[in-house]
Order: structure tokens, then C-alpha cells, then sequence
């Protein structure tokens, strides 16, 4: 199946005092793999999927190698790994380069369509299953987060039961 690729910029800021990409800039990272592959990339010709809301249930991360600044793009491979009635799960690669061996990070984000009027969760529409389903993988390339063992203590991006905007 396919992976959704995207090719992410590094900025100065994102740097800590340590010299490296700070822990928290990667979930900025990932927050624009995902926005690029649900809303870009998602059925076109004014097509409402995905376009009513989702926020963010879970972040699982697996910080495997440090990052410093460059100005080459980094990769960020996306998948999907599972699709519930109401709940997506999205695997990411963070690498150098399309295909490359040298990962950074590993993760995985659940995302839940919501219905920003009713305030309420929603179903995944029949149009965005579909789509969906084209980027479906087994995770034989790689495995997600969830599957790998930890290369540090996996960071929580968020308190247990706190969701937040996509």
C-alpha cells in the first residue's frame, strides 16, 4: 500500500540548548505530515471529508536518534495502521531520506473526526474510509511506535484523557 510522503523543514528555532531538534518540535512535525495528508491529500472537488474537525486522542513516540539542524528537508513517512467506526491511527517515520534506514523517530497518533458544532465525536464517512484504505500498511517496512521497544522512555504528549486539536 501506499505511504504518504512529506518533505519537512528544519528551522533554527527548533534547535534546544542541547544542540539537537527539541522533543516537542517533532509533534509540530508530525502535526504538519498529518494536516498535509487528511486535508491536501484527502478526496478533492470540494469533498467535506475530514474537513469538519478531528482532534488528536493519543501521540505515542519513540525518540530513536538525535536530529541537529540542516538545510536539507527531513522525511516524514505516514501510514495508516488502523481504522475504527470512529478512530484512525497514523504511523510516522521521521528519516533523511525517502526509503533511507536512518530513522529518527517513531510514532504513531489517533485521531478521532469530530463534530465541531455538536461538539461530539462522529463516525468515519464512507468517502474517507476509502481514502483511507489506499494508505493502509501491514508495517512490514517498519514497524509502528506501539510495535517497537522503546529507544527511551516514550513521551506522552498529553494528560490521560485530554485530546488535543489536530
Amino acid at each position: 500500500m501506499a505511504r504518504h510522503i512529506y518533505r519537512c523543514p528544519l528551522r533554527w528555532s527548533d534547535m534546544d540548548a542541547f544542540g539537537h531538534v527539541n522533543n516537542v518540535v517533532f509533534l509540530r512535525y508530525l502535526e504538519e505530515a498529518r494536516i498535509d495528508f487528511m486535508f491536501r491529500l484527502a478526496p478533492g472537488n470540494g469533498s467535506p471529508s475530514f474537513s469538519g474537525g478531528s482532534v488528536v486522542a493519543r501521540h505515542e513516540i519513540d525518540y530513536v536518534r538525535p536530529l541537529v539542524h540542516r538545510h536539507e528537508p527531513v522525511i516524514i513517512e505516514s501510514w495508516v495502521t488502523k481504522i475504527g467506526a470512529a478512530s484512525l491511527t497514523i504511523a510516522y517515520e521521521i528519516k533523511d531520506a525517502e526509503g533511507s534506514a536512518q530513522v529518527y523517530v517513531r510514532a504513531s497518533t489517533v485521531v478521532v473526526p469530530f463534530d465541531l458544532e455538536a461538539q461530539r465525536p462522529r463516525r468515519i464517512s464512507a468517502e474517507e474510509r476509502s481514502f483511507l484504505e489506499e494508505y493502509v500498511d501491514d508495517g512490514m517496512r517498519a514497524q509502528p511506535a506501539q510495535a517497537q521497544a522503546p529507544a527511551q522512555a516514550p513521551a506522552q504528549a498529553s494528560a490521560p484523557g485530554e485530546a488535543a486539536a489536530v
